[in-house]
């Protein structure tokens, strides 16, 4: 149950970052958006390692660190642009589709074998994108694309936080994280810069803040709970922008829209569920520590 509350709340704090940077974005350039977002990040997560052992940050995969930042930013200005653009339901639909190109990454990356069941979700879930973006018909635009792009990064991404993790504790990737975003995100919102002004400014703070509420609850809820049974909790999302959209900003979510992030979900609930039951597997066939040869 904690870990169910951990991720209904991970969830809402990322549907309201959705909604304060779709705010933001009616004053705000998306580059300065991203910009704020990380640099009110990083005052948001720097209590929770000042009383880290100074040992535990060191790392010596900056090197590392820079590639997956700066994919990461790539990533974080396509999809902020898509928020901002698109249809807030369109785009949050659009960005489930995440998981199913962490499976492609993973196989392509870091060698797992991935098996015919997962390839036939990753399969149906393209099939769901493809509902959603309608190649040739007027719904198709620039902006799914970009929105795709967002989720293609992020696929990336995930793969790089996972080769990160097996080295340094979360803690110390969140804090490198946002240490390399923060001067990364400078650099293009200079080229576009103008102060944000009265309520504007809530936003931008409110999107760093919720921003990493949402990693840290995400975070906490995978210690306690198993990726299969929480998933689902996190397409509370979609319901919960779409109402933002509807009495906000005017928007009506199409069926097709609907359709798509049904199969998408679908088939992103079986991914995380091979890939708890794999993970089981593969743990009760390890030889349990301590045991001696031949026991």
């Amino acid at each position: 149950m904690r870990a169910a509350g951990f991720m209904l709340a991970s969830t809402i704090s990322f549907g309201v970052m959705a909604i304060t940077i779709r705010l933001a974005s009616q004053t705000l350039h998306t580059f300065e958006i991203a910009f704020f977002r990380n640099l009110f990040g990083l005052l948001a997560v720097l209590p929770l390692v000042i009383g880290m052992d100074p040992a535990s940050l060191r790392t010596q995969q900056l090197p590392r660190y820079f590639i997956r930042c700066a994919i990461g930013i790539g990533s974080m200005l396509a999809g902020f642009w898509a928020i901002g653009h698109l249809p807030l339901a369109q785009a949050i639909s659009l960005s489930y589709s995440t998981p199913v190109f962490v499976t492609i990454a993973a196989a392509l990356f870091l060698g797992e074998h991935v098996r015919g069941r997962r390839w036939a979700a990753v399969i149906i879930g393209f099939v769901g994108v493809l509902v959603i973006v309608r190649p040739g018909s007027a719904e198709f635009t620039t902006g799914t694309l970009i929105a795709l792009l967002a989720a293609v990064l992020s696929g990336i991404v995930a793969i790089q936080i996972k080769q990160l993790s097996r080295v340094d504790p979360a803690n110390t990737i969140v804090l490198y994280t946002y240490l390399f975003w923060v001067p990364m995100s400078l650099a293009p919102a200079l080229w576009v810069w103008e102060w944000p002004h009265g309520i504007a400014w809530l936003w931008v703070i409110g999107s760093g803040i919720f921003g990493t509420a949402g990693q840290v609850l995400w975070t906490h809820a995978l210690k306690l709970g198993e990726v299969s049974a929480l998933t689902p909790i996190s397409f509370m999302q979609l319901p919960l922008v779409a109402t933002a959209g509807w009495l906000w900003f005017g928007e009506s979510v199409g069926v097709w829209t609907w359709v798509g992030a049904a199969i998408i979900l679908s088939a992103n609930a079986y991914i995380a569920h091979r890939e708890a039951l794999l993970s089981r597997r593969a743990a009760s066939e390890a030889p349990s520590e301590g045991a001696k040869p031949g026991e």
